[in-house]
């Protein structure tokens, strides 16, 4: 009769080995080189977006406007535009006026308009002072000035200045130095009658030749003054 083995005190069947639910551990070895390159593409993108972050919250620096100030009131410009050289040859200066002013992050622009003479029939002088304050005028400034008429240029003026004669009756004198652009325009005022028709012949018409050199004297001027803290003259232009 075939006993059974455990019976028998046969124990080939039995296992040395103890079944537990550990597994053995394993020996150490390096870390996997992808862990490394993931964590510094991780840590360069947090880096890069902060950069980035950083940067949008600055504000770009504007062009260099050259001392140039922006217009500080209504009334400024006039009280600038001393306008001497023109005085002298149209004669003494009557009335003022201004234009709204406007002052933009983008430009600032203000206008004043001068009267030499008699009232009825003198002449008047428009000044337009524009600073841009972020494009730059430079890559129009010329064609915008040919645009309004037939011009000579104008040496020793800004970067670059144009005159117009107008025909003698008058004159327009465009100046663009760095981001400023001023302008000014003689108007030769002739009287009118009661029906709103031109008399020749009223009054002695004025001899405009040559007034560009005076309206170049007088933008040079205006030039310097523009770059002045109003604030800190202690006398007024033409004083």
């Amino acid at each position: 009769m075939i006993s059974e083995p455990e019976l028998d005190g046969d124990l080939s069947y039995e296992s040395s080995e103890v079944l537990t639910e550990e597994k053995p551990r394993r020996a150490p070895g390096p870390r996997r080189p992808w862990l490394w390159a993931v964590g510094g593409a991780v840590l360069a993108s947090a880096v890069w977006g902060g950069i980035l972050y950083a940067s949008a919250q600055r504000e770009e620096p504007g062009p260099d406007l050259g001392g140039y100030l922006p217009a500080a009131g209504e009334m400024e410009l006039c009280k600038r535009a001393d306008l001497k050289a023109l005085g002298a040859i149209l004669g003494k200066r009557s009335v003022d006026g201004y234009g709204p002013l406007m002052d933009d992050p983008a430009v600032s622009e203000g206008t004043c308009s001068a009267g030499f003479g008699p009232e009825d029939a003198g002449q008047t002088v428009e000044v337009t002072y524009t600073l841009h304050k972020v494009i730059d005028p430079g890559h129009e400034f010329e064609a915008r000035a040919r645009q309004a008429g037939v011009l000579r240029r104008i040496d020793g003026i800004g970067e670059q200045a144009w005159f117009d004669d107008s025909g003698g009756e008058g004159g327009t004198l465009w100046v663009l130095d760095g981001q400023a652009e001023i302008k000014l325009q003689l108007f030769w005022q002739v009287a009118h009658d009661e029906n709103g028709n031109p008399v020749r012949g009223a009054v002695e018409e004025p001899d405009l030749s040559g007034i560009d050199v005076p309206m170049s004297q007088d933008a040079l001027a205006l030039m310097a003054r523009l770059k002045k803290d109003p604030g800190k003259e202690t006398t007024a232009p033409g004083e």
